[in-house]
Order: C-alpha cells, then structure tokens, then sequence
C-alpha cells in the first residue's frame, strides 16, 4: 500500500472536500481519501506503486471537480493557500474600494452621495462578475459534479440581488429604494474577507508543522570520504561526519565523536532542562546544542531521522478524519440541498403572504447567504491540527485523529512494568550474609561478575568497584557464575542452582530476584543479593494525576508476581497481573474491555499484541519498533507523566470540536430562521456568515495561545 499527499487548491466549505474525496475515491486503485480542508489537501492511499500516470489520474479527477492541484511530492513545500498572494490581496482591496461607494450612502447624513443607476451597476458588476468570478466557478463546479457547496450558495444569493437590482432600475415604477447593488457586493466583500481572515487563522494552525520543517539549516558542510563538501541537509547519509557550534542546530541524527555540551531537545521531546551529552551519546536532527563544538557523525538519512518521522506522524495525523467529523460530512452533503429549499420555500412563503416580489426575493437571498456551512467543515479539522501541534510540542505523537478524539473516553489505564513504570535498570536492593562480612560477600561477588553481562553483574558492578577478579570466572546460562577467588571456589546464582550444587540454606524463595552466594569446597551458604528495578521517579505523579481523573489503573506485567506486586503497592496500584506471556496479556486486556475502553501503555515487544487489542495503545518513547507500530500514541520521552499531558489534550480537543460544532449548528438554525423571517438583510447576513468562520477558528486559536503559557490545557 502507498500514499501520497496532494495540496488542493479551491476549497471553501466541507461541501468542497467532500466532493473531492468523492472523486480521488474513484480513481481506480485508491482504497482510502481523507480530506483536510484546513490543511488544503488530501492524504490518499492506493495499492501499488506511485506512478507519473496515476499522478496524471488525480490531477484529472480533482480538476474535474471544480478544483486545482500542482501535485508536488511534498506539499508542505507549497505556499500556504491561507497567506493570501499579492493578486488576492489586491483583489480583496478593489473589491473594497468598489463597494465603499455603495455604502457610504446608507450612513445617516450621507444619503446625496447615492450614486446614479448607471454607476452602481457598473460598480456591483465588477465586484460581481470580476472580483466574484470565483464564486461562479466553485458553483459551476458543483453543479457539474450534482452537488452543492458555499460558491454555489453565494452565487445563488448575489445573482439574484444584481439581477433584481438590474430589472429594477430598467423597468419603470422603480426608484433607488428598489436597487440593491449595495447588498450583492457587500456580500461578496464581506465573504472575501471573511475566507481572508479565515485563511490566515488556517495558517497559524498550520504552525507547528512548519515550525518543525524549518528547525533544519538548508546546507552543511561536511566531510564524506576525506573530502570536504557542502551538501543540502536533506542529503545527508549515514557516516557522514560535520562540526555544530554553540547555538547550532544539529542537522542530522547524529553520535557524538568528539566534544561535549548541554543539548536543547524541548522541540523533539518537550523536554524543557538542558541534557549534557558526551562522547557516543546519540543526538537528534533539530535539537540546538547550547554549549561546546560537537564533532558528530551522522547515523541515520535525513528520510528517517526522528523530527522527519515526527513531521510525518503529524501530518497523517492532521490529513486523516476524527470519527465525529465523518458525522458531520453526512450532515454536509444533504446541507446544501436543503438549504436550497428553504430559500425557495422563504420565497414562496413572502410572495404568497403578500409581501411582493421584492422582499421575498431579499429574504430568499438573505437564508442563501447566512446558511454557509463553512463553520461546519472547520470546527473539528482546525481543532484536531492545533491539538497535535501542542501535542508534538509536549513530545506526544497521535498516529491518527481517531486516536485524540478516543483517548480521554478511557476508563481504564494498563500499564506493563519494565520500563513504563521503572526504569528497566537493576539494581542491588538488599544484601544479607551467613557467616562472613558484608564487605567480604561483596568482594567475593565484584570477583565473580568483573566482566559478566547478566543484568545482576551489571548491577553489582555499578554498587561497588571490583577490587580484584576471579581468574577462572564462568558464566553458567540460566543458572548463575562460579570460579575461583584467592583460591576458593566460589558459585553466585539462582537459590535452584545452588541447590543442586549441594548448598542447603532455609526460608529462601527460588526468587528469579535473588543471587545466592555459597563456598563450594565444602557446599557451604554464605549470603545473598536481592535485586529491583527501579521505579521511575515521574511514575508516582502520573499515578496520582490519573487516579484524580477517576481512571481504574492495572499493571500487566510479564515479571514475576512478587516483583511486580512490589512496584505495585509502591505506586499504589492494586489491579495486579503478573508472570504474562504477550498472548495472556491480550487475553487480560480483552477481558478488562468488558467494563469500558482500555489504554494499554507499554514499551516492549511483548507489549504489541496488547497495544494493538487496547482502545488506544500508548508507546514509550525508548520502545521497541514493534510496539510504537501499534501504538496510536506515541510518548518520544520515558515520563509516564506525559501521558496525563496527552489524555488532557484528547479531552481539550474533544472539547473545542464539540464548542465549534456547537455555534456552528446553532448559528446555522437560528440563523437561517432569522433570516426566513424577514429579520435579516442580506448584507448583514454576508457579514454574520463571515464572522461565524471566524469565530470558531478563533475560539481555538485562542486555546492555543493559553496553551503555550506553562501550565494551561
């Protein structure tokens, strides 16, 4: 399967992305269309490979459809449709300039301004066969593909205030109270700069991706093959070896090959402290090294770098459809239509009531102009591309819109154990002896594991410095270490083991978390090790931050059920499953979704088939690929905090789409009933329609601002 994102010029309602989805979806091949009206293009994926002929298939169907594409690889690398070019400035100015004179004569104490029949025709008509001309062309558009959208709306409503106006003033028994040129190209006015205002909040969305984009210097020099070049940082490749300065960003996933400094990755991970690298630590494209010259050596092209693979997660993200917007392009497609005949009914209602020709075709324009759904179609895409754009700022990766929108309907959190709630590194947690000094079993042990691997020798080795080492140290797999320390055999290992040695000790539990220590020159039991993993200093606050939020916490854990009920109780959780394979896990899950949706977080291998099972699987940053595959959120750093930060976001998002969608219907309904009855102009209802999409885009954006103080969801 492949994808491909197409920008998309034109749109202007959820009408208009809804009729380009319906014609890419029968481009042969293509198995799925998402349609991003505020983002302005479409994620399309299709079987087989991309091809300049499919290409030339999509350009086909969407100009077909009333609409404009360039079909770059990456459109991200257009201009934003939202910055309006120079040409549409211009336009909106003159549209302006044009209908200024129509107005001012409405203004008390203006009225000899009023401009002659012949001038206001001529002034109207530019504004609406020129300047207006696009609403012709997206109405056409419609028509061809027997659907119905704002253009067609607009169009409606402007060519029957223009023509009246026309047959007014050209037919005797009319007077200037009779023409309304002023309302046809208020409307017009008022929708430009309305979709003008709209376009530039549109782009102010759009803002984190781009920020990420621009994080990368264009070209660097390097030194590839003893040579000196400067190649563009998208070229970059693995073992390609360049210098970063203080206050650089660094190009590339790169290690450290000489040098040292404190590293900025806040953009990548949302880590707000410094964190001090040295040689062979790794680094991550777009991070800014704030101290020190690093010399680095690239480890990864720029294709899967970290920041790209974020940039893309974001923007699949924001290309795909939440499961309430697929409700509301239903509501859409039918909108329309109805709209339509409301407005003929609005006008047979007043003609047949007495009211003339007159006022039921003002009022009839008046329900066509105010019932736009363009604040319909924005509500929930603006939302979801400005919550995982404050997402990604926190270092949280949603796969998808249907991801954000579920996440906060959780009633249950599972966690795995090893690192997600610990940090998956052992250390020595007690030590007891028989017989012989502390100081003495723990030389005899920093002997025996000098060089071992297991993660019980790396554990003692990082407690205490090996003074000495045994000569003939061997590691026996599953069983433990034996050799010879000043002359004694020595065997350090699981109490099993020991017991098949010959070595008899009492009240110890063949614990996969205890080393026993025995002289084996007579079998003799000379003490021990317990050890733990460590939990995660950040674990206990997201526990306390979720139980307040009413969630039901679990810990699914493939260890053994004593250490697992040991980190457990101390971060208070009391649903406990332990000694899990992954397919038990499943089975665990499963069962637990019974009582309402599930999270699963968790960061291993083991942990993929319950990722995939849970409501929303949630991957550690540090995870296996295999689970982050799964996962539709992603954690890019091991605090388990994050994940409150991210349920916290899925709520807020939830909530600004339900906000939006809110007014949206309700500025709809009433609207349109204001102006059925008469109470509305059809300029006041151009301008109203115009301030709607606004507002709601507002109302988000204003999230977004609060947002990036410290502190505020």
């Amino acid at each position: 399967m492949s994808t491909i994102d197409i920008p998309i010029q034109g749109m202007s309602c959820a009408s208009c992305a809804g009729r380009v989805e319906k014609a890419l979806t029968a481009v042969e091949d293509v198995t799925s269309v998402n349609v991003n009206l505020v983002g302005e293009s479409a994620h399309v994926e299709f079987r087989g490979a991309e091809s300049p002929r499919l290409r030339e298939k999509f350009i086909t169907a969407i100009e077909a459809a009333g609409y404009r594409t360039d079909l770059r690889v990456d459109p991200t690398a257009t201009k934003p449709a939202a910055a309006f070019t120079l040409d549409e400035r211009v336009g909106l100015i003159l549209t302006a300039l044009l209908t200024l004179p129509l107005l001012l004569p409405m203004i008390p104490g203006l009225h000899a301004l009023m401009p002659g029949f012949t001038v206001q025709a001529v002034l109207a008509g530019l504004v609406q066969f020129i300047f207006g001309a696009r609403f012709y062309r997206g109405a056409w558009g419609a028509l061809r593909a027997r659907t119905g959208n704002m253009d067609l709306l607009v169009a409606l409503g402007t060519t029957a205030a223009y023509g009246f106006s026309l047959y007014a003033g050209l037919t005797p028994g009319h007077g200037a109270h009779d023409l309304y040129f002023e309302s046809s190209a208020a409307v017009i006015l008022f929708v430009r700069f309305g979709k003008f205002l709209e376009n530039r909040a549109k782009a102010r969305t759009r803002a984190a991706l781009q920020n990420l984009r621009s994080l990368l210097p264009e070209t660097v020099a390097i030194e590839r093959a003893g040579q000196k070049l400067e190649v563009k940082t998208e070229d970059l490749k693995p073992g390609d070896r360049l210098q970063v300065r203080a206050g650089e960003r660094i190009p590339a996933d790169a290690r450290i090959r000489q040098g040292a400094g404190d590293v900025d990755e806040s953009v990548l991970t949302g880590e707000s402290l410094p964190i001090a690298k040295h040689v062979g630590d790794s680094l991550y494209a777009g991070s800014l090294n704030l101290d020190g010259v690093l010399q680095l050596e690239v480890t990864t092209a720029n294709a899967e770098s970290l920041i790209t693979r974020i940039a893309r997660a974001l923007e699949e993200a924001q290309g795909k459809k939440a499961p309430i917007q697929r409700k509301v392009d239903q509501v859409s497609a039918i909108f329309v239509p109805a709209v339509i005949a409301v407005a003929a009914l609005t006008f047979l209602g007043w003609w047949f009531a007495g009211a003339g020709l007159e006022a039921a075709l003002l009022h009839a324009v008046a329900v066509l102009v105010i019932a736009c759904p363009c604040a319909l179609g924005l509500a929930t895409p603006t939302a979801i591309m400005v919550g995982t754009g404050l997402a990604a700022r926190r270092g949280i990766l949603f796969r998808d819109a249907e991801a954000l929108e579920k996440l906060h309907l959780a009633k249950t959190v599972a966690f795995d154990k090893t690192g997600t709630l610990t940090r998956g590194e052992v250390r020595v947690d007690l030590v007891w002896t028989e017989g012989l000094t502390k100081e003495k079993l723990w030389q005899i042990a920093r002997a025996l594991q000098h060089a071992g691997a297991h993660p019980f020798a790396v554990a003692i080795r990082a407690a205490r410095e090996a003074e000495a080492s045994s000569p003939d140290a061997r590691n026996i797999a599953g069983s433990g270490v034996r050799g010879h320390v000043d002359g004694i055999e020595y065997a350090l290992g699981s109490p099993r083991w020991l017991k098949e040695l010959g070595v008899t000790f009492a009240n110890i539990p063949d614990d996969q978390g205890v080393a026993l220590l025995a002289s084996l020159e007579p079998p003799r039991y000379l003490g021990g090790f317990s050890f733990a993993d460590t939990v995660k200093p950040e674990s206990a606050a997201a526990i306390t931050r979720l139980k307040a939020r009413g969630l039901n916490l679990a810990l699914l854990s493939g260890d053994q059920v004593a250490s697992a009920t040991r980190i457990a109780q101390e971060l208070g959780i009391t649903d406990i499953r332990a000694a899990l394979s992954p397919l038990q896990k499943e089975r665990e899950l499963l069962k637990m979704k019974t009582a309402g949706p599930v999270i699963m977080v968790g960061d291993g291998v083991n942990d993929a088939p319950a990722l995939a099972r849970a409501d929303v699987g949630v991957a550690m940053g540090s995870g296996a690929d295999l689970s982050i595959h799964h996962a539709g959120v992603t954690l890019l750093t091991n605090d388990p905090r994050r994940l409150v930060d991210a349920i916290e976001l899925s709520a807020a998002t939830s909530r600004k789409i339900r906000q939006g969608l809110f007014w949206a219907f309700g500025y709809n309904t009433v609207g349109i009933a204001f102006a059925a009855a008469g109470v509305l102009s059809p300029m006041i209802a151009g301008l109203a329609m115009a301030l709607s999409s606004v507002s709601v885009i507002t109302n988000v954006l204003v999230w977004r601002w609060w947002d990036g103080r410290e502190g505020n969801l």
